[in-house]
């Protein structure tokens, strides 16, 4: 009886391939992406308030009105006082209510900024620099607690570079970026005089010369400022000190008045991610004009603010980071906003709510069961490596053995009873509220066990993660929705979308910074030498391979800041592929359906994963901010090096997407 169930429920199975996401007029073999994808990119112009959209983004989207739904209905409800259903209906009123949000203007910034313009000394910058990180951006730097890397059982303070307003240090530093900075400089001149805080600090007139200063200052830092390449080696990132050594590292910050602030008292060690970046800043701090520091400081919080206030502040921000830096044409409805707004401050509030309405439990299910095998396709793949000797294999097995899954949602669910939304305070009042309660509620947790049930996303995200210092892979219940996860498709689709996720996150636990974390999530070395630099010689060639792609004229990828993700890519496919084949072995996949073999199936699955439209300005920003590959990359770059691709689509000399077996990189 069980298995004729099977059987009939297997037959009702799509194929989960459908015909309009093709570009037919492009050839698989030289241009998989355009192939698989452009029927979908041609359906899916970009509209205005995107920089980019693509399949992640329209699932995201589709959540958004699931969210909105949820959210709105909690605030039609009035619910009890102190209730989560206050809490998210009344910050949602408050968001929605443009009229009272015009007649503000300004005016929530005020008490706030009159404190920075009453400073007098600089030992008084550095409580106020705390003060700002707790609801705000981090000027300077910012605290947060981690795993101690000699003991990932312990939480223990970090301390990391921080504080610059467009971004990335290139923007800072390289010459092609003059124009950008230009337009940098007279936004926050703007806001400066929108905010009032320019005649608070009496330079009303002179916004532009102070607007300046604040550049050459966040210079100075950028010019300090580990590169993005280095920040990824976590060898380079982790020098245990005590907080004595930090303050001698750093005297002109009083990092314990800055300390204080945070209500944090820290006992045994803390590390400090970047000495050189703290020696430095200490030299600016001490050369740096006492107003300039303190215009930087406001600075901060009227950037962080400015999304959530009047008109008047929301498009000076959007016309600079939406459509400056992005390549955004007008920003989303108000409603999307806020909806993102209390999803980010509540997230697992909402998640909470989310999951009893949206998410099925036989969801989960097949999800385990596709976990369970893909860890069984590793394992194997790492048994039958070549270049690894028996040893480290051993320790790779171990490591896999111990992987901490999570799928769905936490079995714990948040206490937000100590958190207090005001109706009489304003929108940016409020959300700055929920910003010190989640801050504070993190730096609680320094110098206290880890706890590895803990969840790093909430339910609703569309994403997945590896915690290397916890050892875990997390697929929350928003990613687990076509096109990654289709439950009524047969699983050869299935196991090409949501099956290299997961192959991927897995793969993050060998890659390049992964690989260097034990099985109990210490950094710590399992490998022996000859092994370590075979591991490098092979993901060398990844970085050579996508070091030569040309985003766009005169831009290449950077193939040193990618490579974790394109060896989790490409580990994720292979592991992904040799899990399909087991499950093939067992009858679970139909072999032909649409025209198409099971192993096609699974790579115009994966294609479509990536599948999206994107404006020429966030190609630049990605490339310089994101350490993952563009989406045409994450298939036109990843698949060549995958045999079973090559195989499938019976590539040979000649075609576009051939690359020869003996330089292909094959490392999971």
């Amino acid at each position: 009886m069980v298995c004729a169930c099977k059987k009939q429920e297997k037959a009702t199975l799509h194929s989960g391939i459908h015909p309009e996401n093709f570009d037919t007029t492009a050839r698989p073999e030289d241009d998989f992406y355009q192939y698989a994808c452009g029927g979908w990119m041609k359906n899916h112009p970009l509209s205005e308030e995107y920089s980019r959209f693509g399949s992640f983004d329209q699932l995201a989207e589709d959540n958004l009105q699931q969210l909105h739904t949820l959210i709105e209905s909690l605030a039609q409800q009035k619910g009890e006082r102190g209730s989560v259903t206050q809490k998210i209906g009344d910050l949602y009123t408050l968001g929605m209510d443009s009229a009272r949000l015009e007649r503000e203007g300004a005016k929530p910034l005020q008490s706030p900024l009159q404190r920075i313009a009453d400073i007098r000394n600089l030992p008084e910058i550095g409580p106020e620099a705390a003060r700002i990180s707790l609801s705000a951006s981090s000027p300077f730097l910012s605290i947060f607690g981690e795993a101690d890397p000699r003991n990932s059982d312990l939480r223990i303070a970090w301390v990391w570079q921080s504080g610059l307003g467009i971004g990335d240090r290139d923007y800072y530093l390289e010459n092609e970026f003059a124009s950008l900075r230009q337009s940098y400089a007279d936004m926050v001149a703007q806001l400066l005089a929108l905010s009032g805080y320019s005649r608070m600090g009496r330079f009303t007139g002179k916004e532009k010369a102070m607007a300046g200063n604040i550049l050459k200052l966040e210079t100075r830092m950028a010019e300090a400022f580990m590169n993005k390449e280095d920040c990824r080696q976590p060898e380079k990132t982790v020098n245990l000190m005590s907080v004595k050594d930090l303050e001698q590292m750093l005297p002109k910050l009083d990092i314990p008045g800055y300390l204080n602030v945070l209500q944090l008292k820290i006992a045994d060690s803390i590390n400090v991610g970047m000495p050189e970046y703290f020696k430095a800043l200490d030299n600016i701090l001490a050369t740096t004009d006492i107003e300039v520091l303190k215009a930087y400081l406001a600075w901060n919080l009227i950037r962080s603010a400015s999304p959530y206030l009047s008109t008047d502040f929301h498009t000076a921000h959007f016309d600079f980071y939406g459509k400056l830096l992005s390549g955004k044409e007008e920003p989303s409805a108000r409603w999307k906003r806020v909806v993102r707004a209390i999803n980010g401050s509540l997230g697992e509030a909402v998640g909470q709510m989310y999951v009893k309405q949206y998410f099925p439990e036989s969801a989960k299910e097949r999800m385990s069961h596709m976990v369970a095998l893909l860890q069984e396709a590793l394992g194997e793949r790492i048994r039958q490596t070549a270049w690894m000797s028996e040893s480290t294999k051993e320790a790779a097995l171990s490591k896999l053995a111990a992987f901490h899954v999570k799928i769905g949602y936490p079995d714990k669910w948040r206490d937000y009873s100590a958190l207090q939304i005001k109706a009489k305070n304003s929108y940016w009042e409020n959300l700055a509220a929920t910003s010190e309660f989640e801050t504070r509620y993190e730096l609680a947790k320094i110098g206290k066990p880890i706890d590895k049930d803990e969840w790093l996303m909430s339910p609703q995200t569309v994403n997945a993660y590896y915690n290397p210092t916890t050892n875990e892979i997390c697929f929350p219940a928003g990613i687990l929705q076509p096109p990654f996860f289709d439950r009524y498709a047969d699983d050869a689709v299935n196991y090409g979308a949501i099956g290299v996720v997961i192959g991927h996150e897995m793969t993050h636990g060998f890659d390049d910074q992964g690989c260097k974390y034990d099985e109990k999530g210490n950094l710590h070395n399992w490998w022996t030498a000859e092994d370590a630099a075979n591991f490098g010689k092979k993901t060398q060639v990844l970085v050579d391979w996508f070091n030569q792609i040309e985003v766009q004229p005169g831009l290449h990828a950077n193939g040193t800041f990618t490579l974790g993700e394109n060896i989790a890519d490409n580990g994720g496919l292979n592991i992904a592929y040799t899990a399909l084949q087991k499950a093939k072995a067992k009858g679970e996949i139909q072999e032909s359906m649409d025209g198409f073999t099971a192993d096609q199936r699974f790579f115009i699955a994966y294609a479509m994963v990536w599948a999206g439209n994107i404006r020429d300005k966030e190609i630049v920003r990605r490339t310089k901010e994101d350490p993952h590959s563009l989406g045409r990359w994450r298939v036109n770059g990843t698949l060549p090096h995958i045999t079973p691709f090559a195989e499938a689509f019976r590539l040979k000399p000649g075609d576009g997407m051939y690359l020869a077996p003996e330089k292909r990189a094959l490392i999971w």
